[in-house]
């Protein structure tokens, strides 16, 4: 019995032969012995982390403690950068808007003479640039917000002069605590430019117990305050509603005392936006067609709802006549070139009214 004891497992002679082994396998794998590793677990430290500067290669090892701000930069325009003068250009070429261009023009003009002022060493009146836009879908929102951003850069208000546009969804998460990163993501996103929110009322729309819009609001408007140099929000949306999402915090009637409103279209207005997507797209409407486009147009407005789209309804009815005029043009044996360009009176018959006003 003693010696099938001495003899120990699978033939070693001894139980010190066996720890001895372990530790040999141990330097070989370079591993602290194992009574080292049970040494470490209890004491102040853990051996996967090591202290001080030496840590990796000498450098300094530091953990991301969830606080600091995400630091996404916007992705680079490929576009040439246009003048002042050329986005102006743009801007008065918009169809309708003439009320948008004047107040555009008149804050570009104070924003201008500040500048000069603080140049000149005089008082400097503090001003918010941040700016609320109403008005029905569909009536230049973005397209101003976008070129409002440009001039903004031209005359040094913004360092980069791009547009982030976001809604409630890249705003509003919806676990406790990520909110706020969210945000600050956005809010990093859109640095050096505009920050233009759609639909801003839907933030704090829900005031259910999981609900965090308003906490997406309070850590907007601290960042507001923190980036007021080189950033500047514009919420917009309906003029009701966006009355209802001010009044919601104090901090937001104090930040957005500017107001643009984006009035709906006229029939005609309507009808000049068709033409120049047909115009851009190379299409060409009979006479007759544009007749009864005119009509069309005229009979949408007059009987639109608060949630008219205005220029997107225009949209819709353009890309279903390309439909109609695709179905047409398969049951031909040729096609010429004008064929192609071509929107006939027999295309807007075949639209129906009630699908553009969904």
């Amino acid at each position: 019995m003693n010696d099938n004891k001495n003899n120990g497992v699978g033939g070693l002679g001894s139980k010190d032969d066996l720890n001895s082994l372990l530790d040999e396998m141990d330097a070989l794998l370079r591993r602290n012995p194992i009574g080292g590793v049970y040494d470490d677990l209890f004491k102040d430290r853990l051996p996967i982390i090591d202290d001080g500067p030496a840590a990796k290669g000498g450098q300094d090892v530091q953990f991301d403690d969830g606080f600091n701000d995400c630091s996404h930069e916007p992705p680079e325009d490929s576009a040439p950068r246009k003048s002042l003068d050329e986005l102006m250009e743009e801007l008065n070429s918009l169809v309708g808007l003439k009320k948008v261009k004047e107040d555009v023009k008149s804050l570009t003009n104070v924003v201008k003479v500040m500048k000069m002022r603080k140049e000149r060493g005089l008082p400097e009146v503090d001003m918010s640039l941040h700016l609320v836009f109403t008005g029905n879908p569909g009536t230049g929102k973005t397209t101003v917000a976008r070129l409002l951003s440009g001039i903004y850069r031209e005359i040094g208000v913004l360092s980069k002069g791009h547009l982030v546009e976001v809604d409630r969804s890249r705003l509003v998460a919806k676990y406790v605590g990520q909110t706020a990163p969210q945000v600050m993501e956005v809010v990093q996103e859109a640095m050096g430019g505009v920050l233009f929110i759609d639909e801003a009322y839907a933030l704090v729309s829900r005031r259910g117990e999981n609900d965090f819009g308003y906490e997406a609001v309070d850590t907007l408007i601290k960042a507001m305050e923190d980036h007021r140099d080189d950033l500047i929000v514009i919420v917009a949306g309906y003029p009701d509603k966006m009355e209802e999402f001010l009044d919601s915090n104090p901090g937001l009637q104090s930040r957005f005392n500017k107001y643009i409103n984006f009035d709906d279209y006229s029939p005609s207005e309507l009808l000049d936006i068709f033409k120049s997507m047909c115009e851009k797209n190379g299409y060409k409407p009979t006479e007759k067609a544009l007749e009864k486009v005119g009509q069309m147009l005229e009979q949408l407005h007059e009987t639109r709802s608060d949630s008219f789209a205005n220029a997107r309804t225009v949209r819709n009815l353009f890309e279903k006549l390309l439909t109609v005029q695709a179905d047409r043009l398969a049951l031909e044996e040729t096609v010429s070139d004008e064929d192609l360009a071509a929107i006939l009176e027999e295309d807007i018959e075949k639209i129906d009214l009630n699908d553009l006003m969904r």
